[in-house]
């Protein structure tokens, strides 16, 4: 049956000789994966394959078929194409950790319109961004939490379960105030936060995260965005 649904391109491996198979975060059915034929050939009339780097957003018509694990596309374009995002070395390094992260956490399972919209929002915000984006990726980690059911409601509740779990945070207070006004203020609300804080609280949520889900293992882009941050 053909559906129409809105999805986030997340990431896509090659497939045979030409194609991909490309996973998405759809709006309708959450996290899927689309065979994309004929997208990587010299003599493709269209570039196709840009659609799916990471974090575009598209609209599609899919045929879904909820028995099979990788489905195919009738119809894609994206909905927001990009002016910053890929071409920033700022922005292009931060959504490389975040779609790292997203596809650590985000499962197979049916779709959510509100995890759906806040991820929408997110990606927008960063996009069109700039000033006040450089904590972008930790806010969005705090924010995302509550979605995923393990949100902190404070920056004391957020210390003590790193150190119920043997993880040595002891937050200043700068870095207090900026984790609690990252929980409850939307992006792009100004905070200060030093460089080597800023570090320091990337290294404490990735470890906040690999506590609730023990399958995230090692965050790859960790040592770039770290090295972009220095």
């Amino acid at each position: 049956m053909l559906q129409k649904t809105r999805g986030l391109a997340l990431s896509y491996i090659r497939y045979r000789e030409t194609s991909i198979i490309a996973r998405v975060y759809t709006e309708e059915f959450g996290l899927q994966s689309y065979i994309v034929n004929s997208v990587r050939t010299a003599k493709s009339k269209n570039n196709k394959i840009a659609l799916f780097q990471p974090l575009t957003l598209l609209d599609m018509v899919v045929y879904n078929k909820p028995d099979r694990d990788i489905h195919r596309l009738s119809e894609i374009k994206t909905s927001h194409p990009f002016q910053s995002l890929p071409f920033e070395v700022s922005k292009s390094t931060i959504a490389m950790f975040v779609t790292e992260m997203l596809n650590k956490v985000l499962k197979e399972e049916a779709g959510s319109p509100i995890l759906f919209r806040f991820l929408v929002d997110s990606v927008l915000f960063l996009e069109e961004a700039r000033t006040n984006y450089e904590n972008f990726h930790l806010t969005f980690l705090l924010k995302l939490s509550f979605f995923l059911g393990f949100g902190p409601e404070s920056a004391r509740e957020f210390e003590n379960q790193l150190r119920e779990n043997a993880y040595a945070f002891l937050p200043d207070d700068e870095m207090e105030t900026a984790l609690n006004s990252m929980v409850r203020q939307p992006f792009g609300t100004p905070i200060r936060l030093a460089r080597a804080a800023r570090n320091e609280l990337l290294d404490a949520l990735v470890a906040y995260y690999q506590i609730h889900i023990d399958t995230i293992g090692e965050v790859k882009s960790l040592p770039v965005l770290r090295e972009l941050l220095s």
